[in-house]
């Protein structure tokens, strides 16, 4: 299973995000805004339905997919661990420039 932090850090997986954030479409739908083939959005809906940012429904032929907000969540709680790490780091870093003067 893919974590939902790698899921997105692809720049076409974020704007795939971006566009089911406003309300659920098919693979067509999202693949009609990128100048990318079908195949390969997706697959990167694929990912992210690993990851369990989003979800598929079958309806007839096509996929429908949507957000999942419990994916959401998973991922902005990685991101505020990352980011509270990474900040962490620099005021260490910060004080040990200080000290060294």
């Amino acid at each position: 299973m893919t974590d939902a932090f790698s899921a997105a850090a692809e720049p076409t997986r974020r704007r795939i995000l971006q566009l089911l954030a406003t309300g659920p479409r098919t693979v067509s739908d999202v693949a009609g805004e990128f100048a990318v083939t079908r195949s390969a959005i997706s697959q990167h809906l694929l990912v992210l339905a690993d990851a369990g940012v989003v979800d598929a429904e079958k309806v007839g032929r096509q996929r429908i997919y949507r957000v999942l907000p419990s994916g959401l969540q998973k991922l902005q709680t990685e991101i505020d661990r990352f980011w509270t790490d990474e900040l962490d780091l620099l005021v260490a870093d910060g004080r040990q420039l200080r000290r060294r003067r």
